[in-house]
């Protein structure tokens, strides 16, 4: 009895198994579809989750504290307007640096969002690529996003990642778009009125600029290449009473759809050479079962 109830798995094996591994290649291509927008949606959850925290943390803070924390970032970016912003942070510098504006600890100081992209990004302290593969990183050594004159904040982002959007879009951007830096419960907005792309190190269109206060956003270019760097900066602008105000060229494939033209050509093909296995293997069957 075992020997037969073996040699009738080996039989039914033996029979299937091309289905089953055409099947498994199947599951596994439209894994590759799902994975970029499952991902994408993924990362999109933690990083709302992220935001909400960062603000619930800010709603628990009383007014001698938040008066502390936005009095020694603006203090912080003072100094950095007389000496420059520091491409070469020391790490004493550094130690300074990650203690200004982490309320809750995380690393956030705040959030980005840009309406014309629909993106809403946490900012954390510096670009360590653990940073920028889930959310924005601001660039150490420049102006934090606390605004005021002689200040230059710098936040970079990756385009392209498989899962997640982050600055992906950043180049449908123009001149006269706005966007926004919350910090605390203060919102900044800055309007981008200068577009460059230039080499990774030429550094000449980030420096500080005596009494203005911008904000650039720094990602790579062309996409999927990244040889280059797109800077997208903003001046700050103002609502009529003078406070901030909340506002609530090349073509950018998303990494959504990047999938489906891969995967889909190769699901067809293998759905076809399944079926034409399975009808043949079926007539095969039907004109032993006859001949029999």
């Amino acid at each position: 009895m075992k020997t037969k109830t073996k040699k009738k798995k080996k039989s039914w094996l033996a029979r299937n198994g091309v289905t089953l591994i055409l099947v498994g290649i199947l599951l596994i291509g439209a894994g590759l579809i799902a994975y970029p927008s499952f991902a994408d949606w993924w990362n999109s959850f933690h990083q709302s989750r992220a935001v909400a925290s960062y603000v619930e943390a800010v709603t628990d803070m009383n007014a001698e504290e938040y008066q502390e924390i936005i009095d020694a970032a603006k203090n912080y970016n003072k100094k950095l307007t007389k000496k420059g912003v520091r491409w070469t942070p020391t790490k004493k510098f550094l130690k300074r640096y990650e203690k200004r504006l982490n309320i809750n600890g995380t690393g956030i100081m705040g959030y980005i969002n840009i309406p014309k992209i629909n993106v809403q990004l946490p900012i954390y302290h510096g670009i360590d690529e653990s940073v920028l593969q889930v959310a924005i990183g601001h660039i150490e050594g420049s102006s934090l996003p606390v605004g005021g004159k002689g200040s230059h904040c710098i936040v970079s982002g990756h385009r392209g990642l498989p899962s997640a959007r982050l600055f992906t879009d950043l180049d449908k951007l123009v001149e006269k778009d706005t966007f926004t830096l919350t910090v605390l419960n203060y919102t900044l907005t800055y309007e981008v009125d200068q577009i460059r792309i230039v080499e990774p190190t030429d550094l000449s269109d980030l420096q500080i600029v005596k009494g203005k206060d911008y904000c650039t956003l720094v990602t790579c270019t062309p996409y999927g290449i990244n040889t280059h760097r797109l800077l997208v900066r903003g001046h700050r602008i103002a609502n009529a009473n003078g406070e901030a105000m909340v506002t609530a060229d090349a073509l950018v494939i998303e990494p959504a759809y990047i999938a489906p033209f891969i995967a889909v050509p190769v699901l067809t093909v293998l759905l076809t050479i399944m079926f034409i296995t399975t009808g043949i293997r079926i007539r095969r069957k039907r004109r032993k079962e006859m001949a029999e």
